[in-house]
């Protein structure tokens, strides 16, 4: 049996101007001659052992195309906006691609990344994902409430897949010491915590993601539970620009723009490559 050519990978932080900041997801580079299965990608996200791990295959055609495909440690997600970031960083940064837009067939569709050269920023072009009034009963109520630690509920809503609580302030989300074995037994695949920010801070809102059944106790940096906050905040604040912060340990800072007529969410954000190398089995 020939041995399996070797899988070229790369770590980037996602929504970081630094190193060792925002979210870090590897991205690895399959093409005909290196097919993987399922299984061995499940495995290779499970060794990596970050938020996400993607996979990219060159689609032949007129403009740059690529089969993206995203796992967790534990699963295959349908939509991750720091992997897509950090996809789109290798491509434009290695000149592996020679254009400042690339698309992405996606299990969320086809996806777009534009590279700004001006502010050295990358634009996703990613769906809105709506969120909802839900008429949960006390017990599901006493369960958040008791995944929260007992922080003053403020609002609850959801997503076809997630919940969204909103706290009374934006030190509760930062001071925040989640249960996560309580999360877990949440009606939800993650929980969105999220409070306005302060008068006279030059953020819009901050927001923490805790997704324990999919591997990730708490997510770095989320882009696309920005997807559904930026749908929250924009009937909240009535507007549709936003500069919001993620506050995990790492923290990361995202540019959000609703654009309410396509039903889109614009983010923006920096990455940085901090390793590359290869696959060897």
């Amino acid at each position: 049996m020939a041995e399996k050519k070797r899988v070229k990978y790369f770590i980037v932080d996602a929504f970081a101007e630094s190193a060792f900041k925002g979210n870090p997801a590897a991205v690895c580079f399959l093409d005909d001659d290196n097919e993987r299965d399922d299984a061995w990608l499940q495995s290779l996200a499970a060794e990596f052992n970050l938020s996400e791990t993607c996979f990219l295959t060159p689609i032949i055609g007129d403009f740059p195309r690529f089969r993206l495909r995203w796992f967790t440690p534990v699963a295959e997600v349908d939509l991750c906006g720091h992997a897509t970031l950090a996809s789109a960083h290798v491509l434009f940064s290695t000149g592996l691609i020679d254009s400042e837009t690339v698309e992405f067939d996606t299990l969320s569709g086809a996806l777009t990344a534009k590279h700004l050269k001006i502010d050295d920023e990358i634009e996703l072009d990613f769906p809105v994902v709506p969120t909802f009034e839900v008429n949960y009963i006390d017990d599901d109520l006493s369960l958040f409430s008791k995944a929260l630690n007992g922080a003053a509920i403020v609002d609850v809503k959801a997503t076809k897949k997630d919940i969204l609580v909103v706290l009374s302030s934006w030190e509760a989300v930062i001071d925040l010491k989640p249960r996560l074995d309580e999360i877990s037994k949440c009606p939800c695949e993650g929980m969105m915590v999220t409070a306005s920010a302060s008068a006279g801070s030059t953020f819009d809102f901050c927001s923490r993601y805790f997704a324990p059944r999919f591997g990730i106790n708490e997510d770095p940096v989320t882009g696309s539970a920005h997807c559904a906050l930026a749908h929250y905040w924009s009937l909240k604040m009535n507007k549709c620009d936003f500069f919001a912060y993620q506050a995990s340990s790492r923290g990361g800072t995202l540019k959000v723009h609703l654009d309410k007529e396509k039903q889109r969410v614009l983010l923006r954000g920096k990455a940085v490559t901090v390793m590359e190398g290869y696959v060897l089995v």
